[in-house]
């Protein structure tokens, strides 16, 4: 698995065509206690960059940006009675989305870990 992410803290964990999307360790952080999570529905198709999930928690709500093009797959079904998991486990339990990318070049575009490591460090 290669691990992409954004400067806006979206992450892309990517397998052959698949991508996991969600928000990072450090978002979530940011974010605080997370109290819901809007996903959308299997079968809608994203482009890069499109709005796919909004986060609410105590201290705001969020929108969370696709950082790949194509077909949502899979919706994580925890996230609904369970929003918090997004603090227990971001980037593990906490997957909002699983997308089959349309255009897998775009994660050529995102940041590697260590990047993304350097650029909440900033």
């Amino acid at each position: 698995m290669s691990k992409y992410y954004t400067e806006d803290h979206e992450y892309a964990f990517v397998e052959g065509d698949i991508a996991t999307l969600g928000v990072s360790e450090h978002a979530q952080d940011q974010l605080g206690d997370i109290v819901f999570v809007e996903l959308p529905e299997v079968g809608t198709t994203y482009e890069k960059g499109d709005e796919f999930a909004v986060v609410e928690s105590v201290k705001a709500a969020s929108e969370v940006y696709t950082p790949v093009a194509g077909e949502v797959i899979e919706v994580n079904p925890v996230l609904e009675d369970a929003p918090a998991t997004v603090n227990d486990g971001a980037e593990t339990t906490g997957w909002f989305i699983k997308i089959k990318m349309s255009n897998p070049s775009d994660v050529e575009a995102l940041l590697n870990a260590e990047a993304y490591k350097a650029h909440t460090a900033e």
